[in-house]
């Protein structure tokens, strides 16, 4: 990326903006970007450059296609250990719900993590940032929620925002103590989020940690009242609120997080039609996670032609985890929502810039290619914007500019 003031032109390229209101990727054939350091300037046909910007420095791109860096707005890229024996039992048929059930799923991972120190917490999420930089994204959203008491959710979220700072890249975090249920809350669901409330948002809202609060509503998380009081203390603090919803069942909890003014609801399988239209009123992003949907081998498929119909605005993301989503490839989503859940490579795309945007609050400030927005762009070695959904398993050569 460009490390000075100093204006410059990216020329001889071409362009997916992905504007929002456009068709087709926002196209800009032969085009030229005018940047400083940290903005877009100016954007258009290289033909149409005004003159004051005609003898500033270029870079030619050599006929590559820029586009905005990816926006991952669903990880939970800080983690330690793995889960690779769970894997093997559902390879032997047992649920993702009965292994949570037995002990197993999210609560192995919190006794891992919660071994590991804020250091080793780095060292071992380290190499996954940086694949995800390799994939062309620009902006990570990372969770908490493998901590599950104040100490140790701290230490996660201490940890993403200092892998941001090594890596230079932008980090949103989110803070998801009401990930699951940790052992000494055995058969205490009540009792755990009082201490959610009343402890570790307060202390997390001090120490200006997390950019958004998340829940999971869930038959095997958390119930749709115990997530109202979550939200209702993030709100009352000041933060942002998202959701994991819908994944397994139909709990409503789309519904109550987007009258609650929620900036996401994330999964959505179960989602209904009162939960669609609850999202399009408010301007809840629906984020899809294709990653999970095949590594868990679900059927039920999100409600892609509802979320169309009410003129939900959809997003995609890697869900990076452990037990359900081990991947930090947007590439490879790309092609799987579009292959599993039907959606066009536009709409796909714009999942991953423009509408990933948005479901972080980012949306004024990344996701486009428009002037006023982060001069956080890449070029890639391809054909047409298509080409990113087509490959699976693969990756176009790509290049920060």
């Amino acid at each position: 990326m460009n490390s000075s003031n100093q204006l410059t032109v990216l020329t001889n390229c071409h362009l997916a903006t992905m504007r929002g209101g456009s068709a087709d990727f926002g196209v800009v054939e032969n085009a030229a970007i005018v940047r400083d350091n940290a903005n877009i300037i100016w954007v258009g046909c290289a033909k149409k450059l005004p003159q004051q910007y005609q003898n500033l420095p270029q870079t030619d791109l050599d006929q590559r296609w820029v586009l905005p860096a990816f926006v991952d707005c669903h990880t939970h890229l800080v983690y330690a250990g793995n889960r690779i024996a769970e894997f093997e039992q559902r390879l032997n048929g047992v649920s993702y719900e009965q292994i949570a059930k037995d002990g197993g799923g999210i609560v192995s991972t919190v006794k891992a993590t919660r071994s590991a120190s804020e250091a080793e917490l780095i060292a071992q999420s380290l190499p996954r940032l940086q694949q995800m930089q390799s994939f062309g994204t620009g902006t990570i959203e990372i969770k908490s929620g493998y901590g599950l008491n104040v100490e140790d959710e701290i230490k996660m979220l201490r940890a993403a925002r200092e892998l941001g700072n090594i890596e230079g890249v932008r980090v949103s975090t989110s803070f998801l103590g009401a990930h699951a249920l940790p052992p000494e809350f055995a058969g205490q669901s009540d009792a755990y989020i009082d201490m959610v409330v009343e402890e570790m948002l307060p202390e997390i809202a001090v120490l200006g940690l997390a950019d958004a609060v998340d829940v999971f509503c869930e038959n095997i998380a958390f119930s749709l009242e115990q997530t109202r009081q979550v939200f209702e203390k993030a709100i009352l603090l000041g933060l942002p609120i998202r959701l994991h919803g819908e994944q397994l069942s139909n709990s409503h909890g789309c519904q109550m997080a987007a009258e609650m003014g929620a900036l996401s609801c994330d999964h959505l399988e179960y989602l209904d039609e009162d939960g669609a239209k609850a999202m399009a009123n408010s301007g809840t992003v629906a984020v899809l996670l294709p990653g999970a949907f095949y590594f868990l081998r679900e059927t039920k498929k999100p409600p892609v032609d509802l979320l169309r119909g009410h003129g939900v605005a959809m997003a995609i993301a890697t869900d990076c985890n452990p037990g359900s989503s081990p991947t930090t490839s947007l590439p490879l989503m790309l092609s799987m929502a579009v292959t599993f859940f039907g959606l066009t490579p536009d709409e796909a795309l714009a999942g991953i810039t423009r509408n990933a945007a948005t479901a972080l609050g980012l949306g004024e400030r990344i996701g486009q290619i428009a002037p006023g927005f982060a001069a956080d762009l890449v070029a890639w070695d391809i054909k047409s914007p298509a080409e990113l959904c087509y490959g699976f398993g693969a990756c176009p050569l790509n290049e920060r500019v």
